[in-house]
């Protein structure tokens, strides 16, 4: 069956950096990363590559930062009165979360601080990098009308059992939709 638009693909996958070290990987588990092909719920250059693909392939995929989590923005940076984390531990490279403007999660790093300020990078942290996919396609059928709807596969969570924030979870990136981008 060819992967094409509003068809759910199911694949299990091994992501590493340019350098080879695993940053996400759904092998080994019970159930695979499952999706709606054209509803922007991974990053948009694995899912172009995916629909030259079949099920029951395997494939290496590299995909280019600027079709991932795109281009690191120095502009994404803010700083903040040091008094808005108060009670919270503090370190260099710490994620946090929040809510953005729309209500939606926004997951942030600190970037910097001191006792007046904290200085946050908005940036995903795999914007700027090139990433390199193995992944196998386990299943492709047709999505039901239910499905289309709802936006979600019937059955399950994104990455096995990462049901919250899987595979890039809620994609911060404002170039890309939301959903599974298959890479925290």
């Amino acid at each position: 069956m060819s992967i094409s638009e509003n068809k759910v693909v199911s694949i299990y996958y091994e992501l590493k950096d340019v350098d080879g070290n695993i940053l996400d990987s759904n092998l080994g588990q019970k159930k695979p990363l499952s999706f709606i092909m054209g509803k922007n719920q991974i990053i948009p250059g694995l899912e172009n590559e995916i629909t030259n693909l079949n099920q029951g392939d395997r494939a290496n995929v590299v995909v280019k930062a600027e079709d991932a989590y795109g281009k690191y923005d120095e502009k994404a940076k803010q700083t903040l009165p040091a008094e808005q984390f108060a009670g919270l531990e503090l370190h260099k490279g710490m994620t946090l979360y929040g809510q953005g403007e729309d209500g939606n999660t926004v997951q942030v790093v600190v970037d910097n601080f001191n006792d007046k300020e904290v200085t946050i990078d908005f940036n995903h942290p795999l914007a700027g990098k090139d990433l390199n996919f193995n992944i196998e396609i386990s299943e492709v059928r047709d999505a039901t009308e239910n499905e289309l709807s709802s936006g979600t596969v019937a059955g399950g969570g994104c990455c096995g059992d990462h049901d919250d924030d899987c595979c890039g979870g809620h994609n911060h990136n404002h170039n890309h939709g939301g959903g599974c981008g298959c890479g925290h």
